[in-house]
Formats: structure tokens, sequence, C-alpha cells
């Protein structure tokens, strides 16, 4: 397994990271204050913690659908996030030139599902020396993800997490193949496991996506069995009054419920 740091943060190495946050920043106040209340819980359980948190998001349903802060805003608060609760960042990137300026704020870059075999866009994020996280698209199968893997190493990083986000089953339907979770670990990178994306229904309202919260629990506990070097989680204070993704978002005051049960079985499994 390639193993690295983000900040302090070891990757790869055994233990279980968290990265969450909300979906979308939705102002200074309330995106702080949520990611507070997750490193909390994660400070309790022992879990490392990385904030996340999209500037913009690129691919919303519906062209009035809130979309974020945009670049120049969006990095500005996550700045001022990342010092006031004194830990690394994740977030998205979308084109190739936001890369650059993304990596003088951001640990982690990002690349959405969507985007995961965009090639200018992967040289560039790989290029910023910054770890680069690629969601596998829900259009992939684990195995194509070795070419986005090799894409990533030719552009010379080897500072590489891979995702899984659930593959389409349909229309407005997503599955998890939890093959995939270790068809991804055998190229020697460790593997995020994104319990929210997972449930949702994409376009599942019409012009929004919908989503099935209540089957997270079950999905991470499932991947965390096996095997996964991560969890990734869409969290707010009340997904009801979420600007995006509500409802396949975890709420605050199941967070610790969540996380605790995954503990468990990976701690089980982690030797094997």
């Amino acid at each position: 397994m390639n193993t690295f740091k983000i900040e302090n943060i070891e990757v790869g190495g055994g233990n279980l990271i968290l990265l969450a946050g909300p979906c979308v920043l939705e102002g200074y106040e309330r995106s702080l204050k949520i990611g507070r209340r997750a490193k909390e819980i994660s400070d309790k359980l022992n879990i490392p913690y990385i904030f996340k948190a999209s500037f913009d998001k690129a691919n919303r349903s519906s062209i009035k659908s809130f979309r974020g802060p945009g670049l120049e805003e969006g990095l500005k608060i996550l700045a001022k996030i990342k010092s006031e609760l004194g830990c690394p960042i994740v977030t998205d990137i979308h084109e190739s030139y936001q890369a650059e300026p993304v990596s003088k704020v951001a640990d982690v870059l990002q690349i959405p599902a969507f985007l995961c075999r965009q090639t200018d866009l992967l040289m560039a994020a790989a290029k910023t020396g910054k770890v680069v996280n690629v969601k596998k698209g829900q259009f992939l199968s684990a195995n194509e993800m070795k070419n986005v893997v090799t894409k990533l190493e030719e552009s010379g990083t080897k500072k590489i997490m891979l995702t899984e986000r659930g593959t389409t089953f349909g229309y407005n339907n997503l599955v998890v193949d939890m093959r995939g979770l270790a068809t991804m670990r055998s190229f020697n990178y460790p593997v995020i496991f994104d319990g929210t994306h997972s449930v949702q229904l994409p376009g599942g309202s019409g012009t929004t996506s919908s989503g099935q919260r209540e089957f997270v629990p079950y999905l991470t506990r499932a991947a965390a069995a096996v095997g996964i070097d991560g969890l990734f989680l869409e969290v707010h204070d009340n997904p009801a009054e979420a600007l995006s993704d509500g409802p396949n978002m975890v709420a605050l005051d199941d967070l610790e419920k969540v996380l605790s049960d995954v503990l468990k079985v990976h701690d089980v499994i982690k030797n094997f």
C-alpha cells in the first residue's frame, strides 16, 4: 500500500480517516458550525478528520439550483475554516485552471465522479503536489480506475486516494458493488467509501437529486467489513434545509453513532 501524509494524518497505514462536511459551502458561519461539530465527534472517537465542502457544484440538476460562493469567495471561506478548525481541507475542482489556486488552500484536491476520466484535469491536479482524491465515475467499473491511477502516476504523483460512490443502476438509482473496494485497493492506493452519495437517487426529484439516508449505516458498515482506509460523508445540522444533496446527507445528531459502528467493524478486520 502506498502511504502518505495529509499534514499529520497518515493515510493508508491501517487507521480510518474521515472526510466530512456540508455538500457545498453555505456561508462561513454555518459551514464552520457543521465542521466544528464533525471534528468534535471525530476527535472523541480518535478518527483523523478532514473538512469537506465544495466552493462550486458545477453539475447540479437544474440551472436554478444553488451552486456555492464560487472560486474566489469559496477559497477565502475554506482558508478561514481551515485556520479555525486546525485541520486539513478537501474540496472539488472542475476545471484545470482551478488546480493551482485551490492547491494554495486545500490539502486534498478532489476530482468529481463525472470528471474522473478528464485527462487534463487529472494532470493539473497531480502537478500541484497535493493529494488527489478521485471519485469513481458512476459509469465506470472498478477495474477501469486503474487507467485513472496510471494518468496520475505518469503526471508525477503517488499521493492518490480512490473513492467508491456507487454505480448507475438503471435510471435515478445507484448500487454499490462491494467487490470494487477490493479491486481498487489492489492498485496499492488507499480507498475511501462515500457513504452518502452511494445512497443518492440522481435526478430522482426531477430538478434535484433525491436520496435514502436511512441506508447510510448499512452501507458504511458493509464497506468497513470489506476493508477501507477512510470514510467520506456529507453531513449537515439540518439536512432538510441543506442547499444541496439534503436527502442523502447524514444529520450531525446521527454522525457519532454511524462512525462508532463503522469503527467497531474496521477495528475487527484491519489486521486481516
